[in-house]
């Protein structure tokens, strides 16, 4: 019984739950614009876990629990959130500003038999400026800053009355009996990590993150694809992290547990998955730091003959020699398997022509002979070796009448 308890509360768990994404950020950059808009969302799901019942589980089972908020650059809270985001980008050495911020809240608890999920979203979208330390001029790349991406924010954030940032306001607010049960412990220690936190973003060198690029728009018949005219003319340089390998590390889910006592032992557990960013750049990228601070050279197309893979550098001329090897060593095993094949269309197999003598056969009555002939070994001793026992000639049987005639009396006569 216990293991089917265990077993039913991890479907339940990850059976019925929202994705868990911690930090997910995507932007485009143009370095011709003063500009360009960003997207980060933050995601973690909580779980009260209550296997053993209990005074928590009575309080939580079938309870359903919700909070919503929506606020842009209008209302002097978020205008106060933009200030502390630009004041951490400074103290990240960036020179970067947001200058325009949306801001989209929400909290969902759901209480089931075993558990109860608390299922936490922040998206913060807006206008980055100041992003550019140089223009590019001629054949000059420009230089941008790309240090602004840990966007995050400790402590609390209160837009109309709502404290968004900490995990532990939510509780509080819709399920008062259960924040006095967690106040005070190491679950409440937990519950109050904030969750606009893209530290791990920003801690990921960019030489570590995959590259790519798209050269579609360098093509001639580059409009026939619909492509945007930001794009025409321009390769795209990609810059992608959260995939783990053993050059990008190790990326994990976090998972953090803390205990906390009331009528029974109960377990907080908070879950968030890998960070992940997109960064895609309108030109040739190079990856850079100037006195500390990350940037990207942009320059409008790829330098000639260069192409890219996930890794890195790796020239047009490297591919089309690989391919040209493969094509050397397919011609190879053709001419070989042709060769091989002819060779056993004329190569003598079965019994050596030497080791046979012709005799004629089908003599018919009255010395009629046929042209018909046969061919035996000269050495027949794999023959003796295979002959068939039915060949061999076997003694006569004698029988019982026989041997009962040579026994009888002499003169004797049947009466």
């Amino acid at each position: 019984m216990p293991f089917f308890i265990i077993l039913l509360s991890v479907l339940i768990i990850f059976g019925t739950s929202s994705p868990v994404w911690a930090a997910q950020l995507d932007a485009r950059i143009n370095p011709d614009n003063p500009d360009f808009n960003f997207q980060v969302k933050y995601q973690r799901t909580i779980f009260i876990e209550y296997n053993e019942g209990g005074q928590l589980a009575d309080q939580l089972r079938g309870a359903i629990e919700s909070k919503r908020l929506t606020s842009d650059s209008t209302n002097p809270a978020v205008v106060d959130l933009i200030n502390r985001i630009n004041q951490k980008l400074a103290s990240d050495g960036s020179g970067a500003i947001v200058s325009d911020l949306n801001v989209e809240y929400s909290a969902q608890l759901t209480g089931r038999v075993l558990n109860t999920s608390i299922d936490y979203k922040i998206i913060l979208s807006g206008t980055i400026t100041d992003h550019i330390i140089r223009e590019r001029q001629g054949q000059t790349p420009a230089i941008i800053d790309v240090g602004w991406r840990g966007i995050t924010v400790g402590g609390p954030i209160v837009i109309d009355g709502t404290e968004i940032n900490l995990p532990i306001s939510f509780i509080k607010d819709k399920v008062p009996t259960v924040f006095s049960s967690i106040k005070g412990t190491e679950a409440e220690v937990l519950l109050s990590e904030n969750l606009i936190n893209a530290e791990g973003i920003k801690n990921q060198p960019l030489p570590k993150w995959h590259f790519l690029f798209d050269p579609t728009g360098i093509n001639v018949d580059a409009g026939t694809f619909g492509l945007a005219e930001e794009i025409t003319g321009f390769v795209v340089s990609g810059f992608t992290m959260g995939e783990s390998s053993l050059r990008e590390g190790r990326q994990v889910e976090k998972i953090f547990e803390a205990h906390f006592t009331l009528d029974k032992n109960y377990m907080i557990r908070s879950i968030e998955s890998a960070d992940n960013a997109n960064l895609a750049v309108i030109g040739f990228g190079v990856v850079d730091s100037l006195e500390g601070l990350e940037i990207i050279g942009v320059t409008p197309t790829s330098p000639a003959g260069y192409a890219t893979t996930s890794t890195g550098e790796f020239p047009v001329s490297i591919i089309y020699g690989m391919a040209a090897m493969a094509a050397i060593g397919g011609t190879g095993i053709f001419i070989f398997s042709n060769r091989k094949l002819k060779h056993e269309g004329t190569e003598q197999t079965g019994i050596d022509p030497s080791q046979l003598r012709a005799y004629q056969t089908s003599a018919g009555a009255k010395g009629y002979q046929t042209v018909r002939g046969e061919a035996q070994l000269i050495d027949d001793s794999d023959y003796q070796k295979s002959r068939s026992v039915y060949d061999e000639e076997k003694p006569q049987e004698t029988t019982e009448s026989q041997s009962t005639k040579g026994s009888l009396p002499k003169g004797w006569k049947p009466e």
